[in-house]
């Protein structure tokens, strides 16, 4: 698998965490998903878990086995009607199983900080019924908090190793916009975000990240609570990686996926999970594999 590695390089994915000796499906990851309903500040923590495996084609014996889970606190707080500020501080625990041996890493990964300014936020009575629309346009940061060490000009360094690190080393921006239209107790939540990554201390580049969600979901109001089942598709799509200017094989590729999830709400609390299943993938030529993921988060408004 060592050869292997020293040919190919990891690549740079979607989700906060890492993934598989190919793709390196997490390094740096940003995900937003469906944030908690609050007027003025919210905290909270977040769990997801990814895991995927790796097949070299025509060799049985090379393998990897990648579980990614991550640990995150993230808040916001409104300025005035307009603003919305948000941080995302992700902590890593994860485990590669290879025909090698067994690799686990931990720790802080990097922190995002992102801004979001209320381009319309309307809402229309007709009668009993009431339509509501907001949209959001915004951008932010993500700092190398996570380690990133990767020594180019020792000769058993391996451009794998990229995957075991905690971060990307590099100072990358984010681009996010977020609509949510609902009639009555239904709607729908669209998020589209870019990331533009840059060049890290080692020379190396890893692709800009495209992701897009679209969830559906319907409140229902118990006695003092309000719990709203969504369900919807997900999309993320890679650029290919580049070390020394040079395009690195077998990086960049697409996910698709369907998520079913529910919100459960009642004073200030919100507690949330989702399972996400993709139908759709091609990552290092089919031979990575994404498998089923999850997302569990509390969070708590005031």
């Amino acid at each position: 698998m060592k050869k292997i590695f020293l040919l190919i390089a990891c690549a740079f994915f979607f989700a906060e965490s890492y993934a598989c000796p190919f793709c390196g499906c997490g390094v740096g990851n940003f995900y937003m998903g469906l944030l908690p309903n609050f007027k003025n500040k919210f905290i909270g923590v977040r769990y997801q878990y990814m895991r995927y495996h790796t097949q070299i084609t025509g060799d049985a014996t090379q393998f990897g086995n990648d579980y990614y889970k991550t640990v995150e606190l993230w808040g916001g707080f409104n300025i005035g009607s307009k603003w919305q500020m948000l941080a995302f501080v992700p902590y890593q625990i994860n485990t590669q199983k290879t025909d090698d041996g067994t690799k686990n890493i931990n720790g802080l990964s990097d922190i995002s900080l992102l801004a979001n300014y209320r381009l319309l936020n309307k809402t229309k009575m007709n009668g009993s019924k009431s339509t509501q629309q907001q949209l959001l346009v915004g951008g932010g940061v993500k700092l190398p908090t996570g380690k990133y060490k990767i020594d180019t000009h020792n000769p058993d360094t391996e451009l794998g190793d990229v995957n075991s690190q905690l971060g990307t080393g590099s100072v990358d921006f984010l681009l996010n916009t977020t609509y949510d239209v609902r009639f009555n107790k239904f709607g729908i939540n669209t998020t589209v975000n870019y990331k533009i990554n840059t060049t890290n201390n080692e020379d190396y580049h890893f692709g800009n990240r495209f992701n897009a969600s679209s969830l559906a979901y319907y409140q229902v109001s118990l006695k003092k609570a309000v719990l709203a089942p969504n369900a919807g598709f997900i999309y993320q799509h890679s650029e290919a990686n580049h070390f020394n200017n040079e395009k690195v094989d077998q990086t960049g590729g697409y996910l698709a996926m369907t998520v079913a999830g529910a919100e459960l709400s009642f004073k200030n609390m919100a507690i949330g999970a989702n399972v996400q299943l993709p139908f759709s993938q091609n990552f290092a030529s089919g031979q990575t594999e994404s498998k089923t993921r999850g997302m569990l988060h509390v969070s708590f408004s005031f």
